[in-house]
C-alpha cells in the first residue's frame, strides 16, 4: 500500500486551542451544511475529529478522481478513513467580549468541509471563527442534508459536467450558487449575533447561541481555495458584509468578465507555481489594476494541493492518487499561507493579532521571516506596515 498512511497536521500556531463542530441548518438543499472551527476553552481527553467524516465521502473521492467505486472507495477507507484531525471535538467555545472576526470558507471542486482543516485551524488559533462550507451545488466530492422526516439523510453527489454543455456556462451557475452560500452564511451569524433561535438539526449538534455576542461582523472576510478562490471573489460583488477576501490558487475560469469591474473590495491571491496559467493570472491583474489594495503572491515549489490537507498525508500511496506535494515542505507552504492571509486580513479588518514573539506586529517583519527565499521579493513591500 505504499506505506502506512496517517495524517500529520501541524499543531496551532496562535495563543488559541481549537475547537471544531459540525452545523447544518435546514432540513433542504437550500439549507447551510458547515465545520465550525473556534477558538475553544482546552479540556484534557478531549475526542479529536475523523478527518473523512464517512464512507460516503471516500466513494465521492473515488467518483471525481475517475477511479471505480468498487475498488478506490474502500481502498482510500482504509487508507485514510482512520485518520484523524488534531482538534477538539465540540469542545467549549471561548468567548469574546470584543468579538472575533468571522472567515466564511469555500472549498475546491471535489473537495468538502474537512479538506482544509490545516488552514482553518490556523486561523482559528489567532482568534478567528472560521465556518468552512460544504456546499451544495453538486462540486463537492460528496454532501447531505438531513430531511425533516425522521432526519433521513439525502446525499448529493459529485456531478460531472453534462456531456454536449459548455463548461463555462455549467461552472458559472454552480459559482453564484457558491456565492450565495457564502452570503447566506454571513446573514446566518448576524441571525446569531441578534439572538435569533437557530437550531442545529444534526444529533446532538453544537449549540449556535454560544457565538451570540462573540462574533465582530464588522470584521467579516471570505476565503477559499480554487473553486472556491473565484466563489470569494464573487462574494464581494454579493455581500457587501465583507470587507475582503483571500483567494488560494484560484480557478479563475467560471467567472464572467462583465463582474470584474464589479469586485468593489481588497483580494489577496496566493498562488502555487505549478497551476497558473497566464490567461488565469492577467483575470487576476484585471482586479489588481481596479484596486491598489489586491496582490498577487506566487508560492515556489507548491503544487495545487499544497493548499489542503492532502500535502500532510505520510506514505506514497495517497501522494501518486492525488499528487498532493511540491518540492516545499508543506508545513513550510502552511506557514507561508496563513502568514500572508493573516498579515493581509490583519491590514483590511482593522485587527490587532496577538504576538507569541515572533515578527507578527507589521508585515515588514513577516517578510523578514522568509529572507533568502527565492519569492521574496514578490512579498517584501507587498503593503505598508498598519497603524498600531
Amino acid at each position: 500500500m505504499g506505506g502506512e498512511q496517517s495524517l500529520a497536521l501541524p499543531p496551532e500556531k496562535g495563543p488559541h486551542r481549537v475547537g471544531c463542530a459540525d452545523i447544518m441548518v435546514g432540513h433542504t438543499q437550500q439549507g447551510l451544511f458547515f465545520r465550525l472551527f473556534y477558538p475553544c476553552v482546552p479540556r484534557d481527553g478531549a475526542e479529536r475529529p475523523l478527518w473523512i467524516p464517512r464512507y460516503e465521502y471516500c466513494s465521492g473521492l473515488a467518483d471525481f478522481s475517475g477511479h471505480s467505486r468498487r475498488w478506490c472507495a474502500p481502498l482510500l477507507s482504509i487508507a485514510i478513513g482512520s485518520c484523524r484531525v488534531p482538534l477538539s471535538w465540540k469542545a467549549p467555545f471561548k468567548p469574546c467580549s470584543s468579538g472575533y472576526p468571522l472567515i466564511i470558507f469555500s472549498h475546491g471542486l471535489g473537495a468538502f468541509r474537512t479538506v482544509y482543516s490545516s488552514i482553518c485551524m490556523q486561523m482559528a488559533s489567532w482568534g478567528f471563527v472560521v465556518a468552512a462550507l460544504e456546499h451544495r451545488d453538486s462540486s463537492a466530492a460528496m454532501t447531505y442534508f438531513c430531511t425533516a422526516e425522521a432526519v433521513r439523510e439525502q446525499w448529493i453527489p459529485h456531478q460531472q459536467v453534462p456531456q454536449g454543455q459548455k463548461e463555462f456556462y455549467f461552472r458559472n451557475n454552480q459559482v453564484h450558487h457558491r456565492a450565495n452560500e457564502c452570503a447566506r452564511a454571513l446573514q446566518l451569524f448576524r441571525d446569531i449575533s441578534r439572538g435569533n433561535s437557530i437550531p442545529n438539526v444534526l444529533p446532538q449538534g453544537f449549540d449556535l447561541s454560544v457565538l451570540k455576542d462573540s462574533i465582530d461582523l464588522a470584521k467579516a472576510a471570505v476565503m477559499g481555495h480554487s473553486f472556491g478562490g473565484v466563489t470569494a471573489v464573487l462574494a464581494l460583488v454579493k455581500e457587501p458584509g465583507f470587507r475582503c477576501a483571500v483567494a488560494l490558487d484560484a480557478w479563475m475560469f467560471p467567472l464572467e468578465n462583465v463582474l470584474y469591474p464589479e469586485v468593489p473590495k481588497p483580494v489577496l491571491f496566493i498562488n502555487t507555481e505549478k497551476f497558473q496559467t497566464p490567461e488565469s493570472v492577467a483575470k487576476m491583474k484585471r482586479l489588481s489594476s481596479r484596486n491598489s489594495q489586491t496582490k498577487i503572491i506566487t508560492i515556489l515549489g507548491s503544487v495545487h494541493q499544497s493548499q489542503t490537507d492532502f500535502a500532510f498525508l505520510t506514505g506514497k500511496l495517497i501522494n501518486r492518487v492525488f499528487h498532493a506535494r511540491g518540492t516545499l515542505d508543506p508545513s513550510k507552504c502552511l506557514d507561508i499561507t496563513s502568514q500572508a492571509a493573516l498579515a493581509f486580513l490583519q491590514r483590511h479588518l482593522a485587527t490587532w493579532l496577538p504576538s507569541p514573539g515572533s515578527n507578527w506586529q507589521c508585515l515588514e517583519d513577516v517578510g523578514k521571516c522568509w529572507l533568502g527565499s527565492p519569492w521574496e521579493s514578490c512579498w517584501l513591500g507587498l503593503f505598508p506596515a498598519p497603524a498600531k
